[in-house]
């Protein structure tokens, strides 16, 4: 009987797929030395020596449904610029980015166990570590579904370095079929790859990195001599310009920005007559 145990014994050796490791163990009667050697031969365990590599490049890419209910954004790995501009590759990556698209993976985990062929989409991309020759990485995958009278966008910043996935909620039906609308969500996502926010608004800013940039303005202040209570007003000021930078709709706008995302907002939705509200998004940068 082939275990569960001797199973993850092999994958961790040899760094192959679960469906490569039982098929190799029943072969050879669960002799787990006979079956890294078979591995070997076929060459399925030399992926494993390519897995510790750095794997940097590769490709971002996206897919919105027709109906903009349903987006995903992916990022797929390999080590070199010249694999990431391989058509093999960018081919590989459109068949994942498809195959997810259609499938109701909603995270990276059940993203890795989508049927891909006669494999998993991990097991996948370990065999085709194999093929090209370089370490490979199925790296971070979202999947967005909008609520009532929300709409999905993404955008991919040529060649793929750069991506943003969107939800925008509107509160009357024809807004989203308007072209002011679809400009302004055109807008939001070059906003976004562009100006990096770390958060939605203030409340997605994560309190350990509000400490960490509050104690940095508190001892750079502190070495100027000014009194105590004067420093904790300047403090004030300098979070507040800390979160103008960091927290989306407190930014200036890209194209304007003497404007704020959040007066944009208010401004197309009372030229659509609507309330516009941005819900969240994501961005990936290339080996982030």
């Amino acid at each position: 009987m082939i275990t569960a145990a001797i199973v993850k014994e092999l994958r961790d050796k040899t760094n192959a797929g679960m469906m490569d490791c039982k098929k190799v163990l029943s072969e050879t009667n669960g002799d787990l030395e006979a079956a890294i050697k078979l591995l070997r031969e076929r060459g399925i365990a030399k992926a494993g020596a390519k897995a510790d590599r750095a794997a940097n490049e590769g490709i971002i890419t996206a897919r919105v449904s027709a109906d903009a209910s349903t987006g995903i954004l992916l990022e797929v790995n390999c080590e070199t610029d010249f694999v990431s501009k391989n058509e093999n590759f960018q081919a590989f990556v459109a068949q994942i980015a498809d195959t997810l698209a259609s499938s109701n993976a909603a995270d990276h985990a059940a993203a890795l166990a989508v049927n891909f062929g006669e494999y998993n989409l991990e097991d996948t991309v370990k065999a085709k570590v194999v093929e090209v020759g370089e370490n490979l990485q199925f790296r971070k995958y979202v999947r967005y579904t909008a609520a009532a009278g929300g709409v999905i966008a993404a955008y991919i910043h040529p060649p793929g370095k750069v991506g943003v996935l969107i939800e925008v909620g509107t509160t009357k039906p024809g807004s989203k079929d308007t072209e002011s609308f679809k400009e302004l969500i055109k807008d939001l996502t070059l906003h976004i790859a562009a100006c990096a926010p770390k958060g939605l608004s203030r409340n997605d800013i994560p309190a350990s990195v509000v400490e960490t940039e509050t104690e940095i303005f508190r001892a750079r202040l502190a070495e100027s001599g000014k009194p105590a209570n004067i420093i904790e007003n300047i403090l004030k000021g300098q979070l507040n310009k800390f979160f103008a930078e960091s927290c989306f709709l407190e930014q200036g706008f890209v194209k304007d920005p003497d404007t704020k995302v959040n007066a944009l907002l208010a401004a197309k939705g009372k030229e659509l007559g609507d309330t516009l509200t941005v819900t969240r998004f994501v961005r990936f940068g290339l080996g982030e």
